[in-house]
């Protein structure tokens, strides 16, 4: 199978894009960098679409690289013809791949080849032929040094027939199905766990039992997990009896003295090779599934954690707060730099809540604060009632700020390279204050899975969990666009065509030059040639610039045509930029090209109305309910405020301003069937929670989402 047709078929897209796209996939151009400005090449493909063809060229790469591995093993046993070439050249998936190669597979010793080698391979075909009227009397010619008797020469026929049977395809393919309709997962405690705290929080499972069709995701690796850390015993299972009786059905033409044999082989491949293999194939798909389930959700979740609205550049007072190790303060320039630090100790056990506000007022008035950000950990809610209660000289917004990932980033190399003279609690408060500036540019810093957005992350396949978060990341970095004389080294290297190397020659190239003035300036860095260039130039913007198109969206390449537009309409660049009645009046037909359409020239116009504006919304004051502070507080029925701080398949977790996150489920979103979470709620959404049960003994609560 071709490429192409094999992409056609997966992706459903039309043929000319996906030719068109890979094609510039292999001249090495990145996903935002397609999507964006090759539009007319690729037939309008969005990201998500383009994605799916890059995932499924990879899948048929894997795909025809196991084909190789496959036909040079077969022929080096000479057992390569025609046929068999062909059915493994139109194999379109891996199962069917290694089904087809699995009689030729090398297999360590095993109760057929021991059979083999003693000679019963004839016995067992006269056996699978079906016409003996007496087997054992057939058998006694095959008595050796080896096989000492008659039964002893059948037992080890009906292991090389117990070894035909599990390469059967039809076979294998009749129990897949079987599986895949009808199988039940079980769990039983393992008596010795059962009344540790541990397995407490596992005792939902302690004797489960239910249909692996229709397990959630979420409790399937819920399941794994109680499994690994040694609390329950998993076991697949469908009905044997009925399964096998299917099976013989199949294989069985007559009923001789071989059908016994027969029936003895099937029963063996079936309880110690077919079921025990299948299920477990069975298993590795549905692991497979749950863990793309919730990488998707963690994607989400990080894309709208990373999206999450900016505060912009304020001169930010941050507080990473604590009891007896007192509240971490620094105070940051509109930019972020760090240009005061020191230790304040409000609370117990020192007190000095008088001494701290005084300090925290000082400071304000002395590095013209206009907003705080304080962090969400211990101590957070008494900080927080603690700064409101000064009166300051100018308006100051107060926030609370997630500290998830930010003790990672604190300890991580990129916060020494930055703060080299100062401790990781001085690298954590810094965090948390340009966490509320801009959230995108801090996070990139920190390992997307120490953010704490997903469910069960440290379950699923890291390899492919950490190649959809880097996915999201760039994504979110190139749609929002990347100031190339602020940005860090983490944030370039996300921008399209840059990468790490790249954008530590960028911040070199800026050290020793100063700010880039225009984006033709991009060039003069060294080993960034005219691809990354052509990649990487429209995401990187220029505040302040000459020409105001370097501060846009629209990609130098197009340069001449917002010109020419400009000329015709005899207004100046600047006088056309932000001038919508002027803009909405262009024939843009007038101005495609052989390479520029509509869908481009109308990306154009768009950015033309607002260029260089930032996509997020601003960052909004929250207030919690103040009389809440511990779970004890609670009670049922109570409507308060809260933060949405993690989405889950089963539901979504609510910060309302305690240690213990409440958890609105999935049926307590709306009063109609939920789908999808996220068409309720977004991360980091305000909303107003009903307390529908508190149990502070396992420190559970259930919310219900208050319209």
């Amino acid at each position: 199978m071709q490429l192409i047709s094999y992409l056609v078929k997966h992706t459903q897209l039309p043929q000319q894009s996906i030719q068109n796209t890979v094609e510039l996939l292999e001249e090495d151009c990145t996903v935002p960098f397609i999507s964006r400005y090759r539009k007319e090449k690729t037939g309008n493909l969005d990201e998500v679409q383009i994605g799916a063809i890059v995932q499924f060229k990879t899948q048929f790469e894997a795909l025809e690289k196991r084909k190789k591995t496959i036909l040079k093993s077969i022929e080096e046993q000479e057992a390569l013809t025609h046929e068999l070439q062909l059915k493994i050249d139109q194999a379109e998936d891996l199962i069917t791949l290694e089904d087809i190669y699995l009689p030729f597979k090398k297999k360590r010793k095993t109760k057929a080849e021991t059979a083999k080698k003693k000679g019963l391979e004839p016995l067992a075909k006269i056996i699978m032929a079906q016409n003996q009227e007496n087997i054992d009397d057939v058998a006694s010619h095959y008595l050796s040094s080896d096989v000492k008797n008659e039964e002893e020469a059948l037992e080890g026929a009906r292991h090389i027939i117990a070894e035909w049977l599990n390469e059967r395809i039809a076979i294998r393919n009749q129990i897949r199905n079987q599986l895949e309709r009808s199988a039940l997962i079980t769990t039983k405690v393992i008596s010795t766990k059962k009344e540790t705290e541990k397995a407490q929080k596992y005792r939902d499972y302690f004797d489960w039992s239910e249909a692996l069709k229709r397990c959630p995701s979420h409790r399937f690796l819920a399941i794994l997990r109680a499994e690994k850390e040694g609390i329950i015993r998993v076991k697949i299972e469908i009905d044997a009896d009925d399964m096998l009786s299917k099976i013989e059905a199949r294989i069985l033409k007559s009923n001789n003295s071989c059908t016994h044999h027969i029936k003895l082989a099937l029963t063996d491949a079936y309880k110690r090779l077919l079921f025990p293999s299948l299920s477990n194939e069975l298993l590795k798909k549905v692991k497979e599934k749950a863990d793309d389930d919730a990488i998707k959700v963690f994607s989400k979740n990080l894309k709208q954690l990373l999206l999450a609205a900016p505060l912009g550049e304020k001169r930010i007072l941050a507080i990473d707060p604590g009891f007896r190790t007192g509240c971490k303060v620094v105070c940051l320039s509109a930019q972020g730099d760090l240009e005061h630090n020191e230790t304040i100790y409000p609370h117990a056990p020192q007190n000095k809540s008088t001494e701290a506000l005084k300090k925290i007022s000082s400071l304000c008035d002395a590095y013209k604060i206009e907003a705080i950000a304080i962090g969400n950990g211990t101590a957070s809610r008494e900080t927080e009632q603690l700064v409101k209660r000064i009166h300051f000289k100018n308006p100051i917004e107060i926030f609370v700020v997630s500290e998830a990932g930010a003790s990672i980033y604190s300890a991580s190399k990129i916060a020494r390279d930055e703060f080299p003279n100062y401790d990781v609690t001085v690298r954590g408060s810094v965090s948390i204050g340009r966490r509320l500036a801009d959230p995108l540019a801090e996070l990139v810093k920190i390992d997307a899975k120490s953010i704490g957005v997903g469910q069960y992350q440290h379950d699923v396949d890291q390899h492919n969990l950490q190649t959809s978060l880097d996915k999201v990341v760039e994504s979110c970095v190139n749609a929002v666009g990347v100031n190339i004389n602020t940005a860090s080294v983490s944030l370039l290297s996300y921008v399209s065509g840059i990468g790490p190397k790249l954008a530590e020659n960028i911040i070199s190239y800026r050290n020793k030059n100063g700010a880039f003035k225009d984006r033709n300036e991009i060039k003069k860095v060294p080993r960034l040639g005219a691809k990354a260039f052509e990649q990487g130039a429209a995401f990187l913007r220029i505040k302040d610039p000459k020409n105001p198109l370097d501060d846009s969206a629209v990609h130098p390449e197009s340069y001449s045509i917002v010109q020419k537009i400009a000329e015709d309409k005899g207004k100046a660049l600047s006088e056309l930029i932000g001038n919508k009645k002027e803009l909405q009046s262009i024939d843009l037909k007038a101005y495609c090209t052989p390479s520029i359409g509509l869908p481009t020239l109308k990306d154009i116009i768009d950015e033309l109305e607002k260029p260089g504006l930032d996509r997020r919304e601003k960052a909004k004051v929250f207030t919690f309910n103040q009389h809440i502070k511990t779970i004890t507080d609670l009670q049922e029925g109570q409507l308060l405020p809260g933060i949405v701080n993690n989405i889950t398949n089963f539901g979504c977790f609510v910060d309302i301003g305690i240690k213990e996150s409440g958890l609105i489920h999935v049926s307590n979103l709306a009063d109609t069937f939920v789908k999808d979470v996220n068409a309720h709620v977004s991360l980091h959404e305000q909303i107003i929670v009903k307390v529908l049960e508190v149990d502070v003994a396992r420190k559970r609560i259930q919310l219900k989402l208050h319209k």
